[in-house]
């Protein structure tokens, strides 16, 4: 990824923008720290944040009219914060603080003619910026008239402080004429002027120029204290360029007030009642005031998003993250986790009011990993193994209709639904061939786990071969019922025509066993149907015709949340897809039903009771919500065994495919030894391996303490390692765990 490209990312996410009060502040102050601290009562930190942003502090706290309450987010809900209130208030009762230190000496002098509110600030702005400022006028005469008694004359010392010189004297063209020979910029503060002595011309409004090179002036009639301070400023820094030499116009678009792009939902703010203006308040009622601050900010991705959430940032920084990960030389690559943990189910898009979309950003980062060849082998290696086995001999079967030589359609059931209810794949190909005739069965893996992994080489081999199959099928119409399929399979191969098994449903009403019976359910989207309005309708209004009331969780449809499997996260970070999978079946208190089968299988495996849709209109069970989630091993041999029954019963085929020696071996595993199989996905047919490997050598260890035996095996790239015991019967495995390790001198 180039930089400029890392930059427009980077552009999209808000979360970094000042919210809409410190936006239309002229001087930009934070509101939302200056809020804060006050809600905590903690006056004197309240005060440094002023300090920091106004000039003249003192003076400006006590004048400023708050025009950020014209922009506060709060106004339409009990009203806008009292900013100009709690700015009094805090003068009034924080501790002073001294001005803050000027930057080193420039060697330049400026001259500012006028002392009114506009020249001070421009004074105070110029000296922190290490100009020698000599200001001529007597300073603040109109100001001290509407400010306590001290308070001006206490900004006079700090302004003196910062090296400030003062000159009371006459103000005259001659004045004038001489300062613009001496110093290297003079400001004019027009309103302390006399008319006659503007005879530069009307200034220019963004940069304060005249017509006369180095003369800067205030444009006149300004009455707002805050705005008099905000051109102070716009002066200073335009003097700061023209003694620099650089533009005067380039990059002041934020200079005083603007439009932010920061988003703020306020969908479940509650409205409360704005502090009453009188004349003094106490302490608890400044603090009730400042805590309606709704200390604006996005993070609406954030919110909804347990991956996001998890790494404690947001897209903007993630996005810094990944790229800085994936342009490492050399060195360890920090961030791999963190890109490979993204579920790529696309809800931030829909969150994002720049539609920042993390999952194509990690993608193009995971697809430049595969490329440099940084990806960790170990990231994805399960899920690819797993997508070979499916599309392997043992799995995969492309067959016409039994007696057909043509097919009209082609069902495509997806692996993981093969593979989670085998028989529910079966009665569903059987009641399509009932009503539809000429129905042809493709057992295959659509190819997701290689496109989610960036491996975009063996996602391309992976769709040619679905289309050459499909082609030669003679191109029928592909009935789909996994959504990640359905949306992979029209990406993929755009000229053929695709339908949802659901769509299909609909048209042909429920099959016959379906179990209708009144109900209250969950509905659970899978994420990828996200995008797919026709396919979530069909759904409801097929469980509405099995008389099922459809509860929705707070995120659904277009919203809803991912499983934990998507993006291969259960594999990349297997920890984080728990808390995915647990913070989506505590969504609702119902159970769930989903037309997604990994997501059926992730909820139940982490205590949510849920059903996938083909358990109600193809019944097996009593309790489809409590049937158990399939385990890694149990995955595979169900693929298995469905085309191997499928092959005999419909086609009176013999699967031709080899028995490897290994499935021979028989092993029994204790309870600890599954849970750590699953855990660490280590399959049966390893141990078997292993156990070969021992049949075969004779060679194992002795544990001294259990007497159990112990060998390892490395079949692949990992080295698998098994504590076991002899039976009659087999082998009873008490535990394993697996390495990437190379043991030399042979296996034990």
């Amino acid at each position: 990824m180039e930089q400029s490209e890392l930059r427009e990312w980077e552009a999209k996410c808000v979360q970094e923008e000042v919210p809409r009060c410190t936006a239309a502040c002229p001087l930009h102050v934070d509101v939302r720290s200056f809020c804060s601290l006050m809600g905590q009562g903690r006056w004197d930190k309240a005060w440094t944040v002023l300090a920091k942003t106004l000039p003249l502090p003192g003076v400006l706290a006590r004048l400023c009219h708050g025009p950020c309450k014209n922009d506060c987010i709060r106004q339409g809900l009990g009203g806008s914060i009292a900013m100009d209130s709690l700015e009094e208030f805090c003068a009034e009762n924080a501790r002073a603080v001294d001005p803050p230190r000027p930057l080193p000496a420039r060697g330049k002098v400026v001259a500012v003619v006028g002392a009114g509110l506009t020249g001070l600030c421009a004074a105070w702005e110029l000296a922190r910026r290490g100009f020698a400022v000599r200001l001529y006028g007597e300073p603040g005469k109109v100001l001290a008239l509407s400010l306590p008694e001290g308070v001006l004359a206490a900004e006079i010392k700090n302004l003196a402080r910062l090296g400030v010189s003062f000159h009371d004297v006459s103000i005259d063209q001659v004045l004038l004429d001489a300062l613009l020979a001496e110093a290297d910029a003079v400001f004019v503060d027009s309103d302390s002027l006399p008319s006659e002595l503007s005879s530069w011309g009307e200034a220019d409004s963004l940069t304060l120029g005249t017509l006369r090179p180095g003369l800067f002036a205030s444009p006149c009639a300004e009455d707002s204290a805050i705005f008099q301070a905000a051109t102070g400023r716009r002066a200073a820094n335009s003097i700061v360029r023209f003694t620099q030499g650089v533009s005067m116009v380039a990059g002041r678009e934020l200079e005083g007030p603007y439009q932010t792009r920061l988003y703020t939902n306020v969908e479940d703010v509650e409205s409360v009642p704005a502090l009453i203006v009188q004349a003094s308040y106490s302490d608890e009622e400044i603090r009730a005031e400042a805590k309606r601050c709704l200390q604006c900010e996005c993070m609406e991705c954030v919110k909804n998003c347990e991956y996001l959430k998890h790494y404690k940032y947001y897209p903007k920084v993630y996005a810094r993250q990944a790229y800085n990960n994936d342009a490492i030389v050399m060195g360890t690559r920090q961030a791999n986790t963190m890109v490979n943990s993204c579920m790529l189910c696309g809800l931030c898009d829909t969150l994002c009011p720049e539609e920042f979309s993390m999952a194509d950003f990690c993608l193009t980062i995971r697809r430049g990993m595969v490329e440099k060849n940084k990806m960790p082998p170990a990231a994805h290696e399960f899920a690819l193994r797993d997508m070979a086995f499916a599309n392997g001999k043992k799995c995969a079967l492309v067959r016409h209709a039994p007696g057909m030589v043509s097919s009209e359609y082609l069902f495509f059931p997806g692996c993981q639904l093969t593979a989670s209810n085998p028989g529910a794949v079966e009665r569903a190909y059987q009641d399509l061939r009932d009503r539809l005739g000429s129905v042809g069965l493709m057992l295959s893996c659509c190819g997701a786990p290689a496109e989610w992994s960036g491996r975009k080489a063996l996602m391309d081999e992976s769709m040619a071969l679905i289309r050459e199959q499909w082609q030669e099928l003679g191109s029928p119409q592909i009935i789909v019922s996994c959504p990640t399929c359905l949306t992979t399979l029209r990406a993929g191969i755009p000229e053929a025509e695709i339908i949802s098994h659901w769509t299909i449903l609909r048209a042909l009403g429920l099959p016959a066993g379906a179990r209708v019976e009144a109900a209250t359910l969950a509905i659970n989207d899978p994420c990828s149907a996200r995008h797919d309005p026709l396919l979530q309708g069909d759904v409801r209004a097929l469980l509405q015709d099995l008389s099922i009331e459809v509860v929705e969780p707070r995120l659904t449809g277009k919203h809803t949340e991912c499983c934990g499997y998507g993006g291969l996260l259960s594999d990349a970070n297997p920890d984080l897809a728990k808390a995915v999978a647990v913070r989506r079946g505590a969504a609702v208190e119902e159970d769930f039903v989903t037309y997604c089968a990994m997501c059926r299988d992730m909820l139940v495996k982490n205590g949510k009771r849920a059903m996938h849709f083909y358990d109600l209109i193809f019944p097996s069970e009593s309790d489809p919500a409590g049937r158990p989630s399939p385990g890694f091993s149990a995955r595979r041999e169900n693929r298995a065994h469905l085309k191997e029954g499928l092959l005999q019963d419909l086609w009176a085929e013999e699967d031709t495919s080899r028995v490897e020696r290994f499935s021979q071996v028989q092993v029994f595993f204790t309870e600890e030894a599954e849970r750590i199989m699953e855990e660490r996905r280590i399959l049966k047919s390893d141990m078997q391996k292993v156990l070969l490997q021992v049949e075969e050598s004779g060679k194992a260890f002795v544990h001294s303490e259990t007497g159990h035996l112990l060998a390892s095996y490395r079949p692949t790239l990992v080295t698998y390692w098994v504590e076991f015991e002899r039976l009659a019967e087999g082998y009873l495995v008490h535990n394993t765990w697996s390495h990437r390790m190379r043991i030399r001198g042979g296996q034990a």
